[in-house]
């Protein structure tokens, strides 16, 4: 045979048996590697494939899950409301889900516009979810028409 013809032999041979090493792992195998996060390579390194991927990834192979991370508030922390004249009007808790309380009892709030807002009587509560409007924190009083700051405590 030339070489020519070889050449093509050779090639529609390689062309034909390159499909089937791609399916060379049995399925029990590639179920075993998806689990443990292993690849054939990290296997030849020491993954054990009879593992979980949290284990694997302990043992310094694959990524470790990431903890879940509570989101935090730009609201969050204690803030303290005051009169023009110093007098602390009420002491606020933001948690980081914005649960809020007032005195230490618990109230409702909205977000609204961007700002964090709630009521308790005739006092509404405004607390700006941006750092640079922080100078527009306040509070109203509809009964006595007062107004005042809120601070971050």
């Amino acid at each position: 045979m030339n070489a020519p013809a070889r050449f093509i032999v050779v090639t529609a041979t390689a062309i034909a048996l390159l499909p089937l090493a791609a399916q060379a792992t049995d399925p029990a195998y590639r179920k075993k590697l998806e689990r443990s996060g292993c690849t054939q390579v990290t296997e030849l390194q020491g993954c054990d494939i009879n593992k979980t991927k949290a284990e694997n990834a302990k043992a310094g192979f694959g990524t470790a899950p990431k903890p879940a991370v509570e989101a935090t508030s730009p609201y969050s922390g204690q803030w303290i409301a005051r009169s023009t004249s110093g007098m602390t009007v009420a002491t606020i808790g933001i948690d980081a889900k914005e649960r809020v309380t007032v005195n230490g009892k618990a109230v409702t709030a909205r977000r609204s516009d961007g700002a964090l807002v709630f009521k308790v009587g005739f006092i509404t509560y405004t607390l700006q979810g941006d750092p640079r409007l922080a100078n527009e924190n306040s509070w109203f009083d509809s009964d006595a028409q007062t107004t005042g700051p809120i601070r971050r405590k």
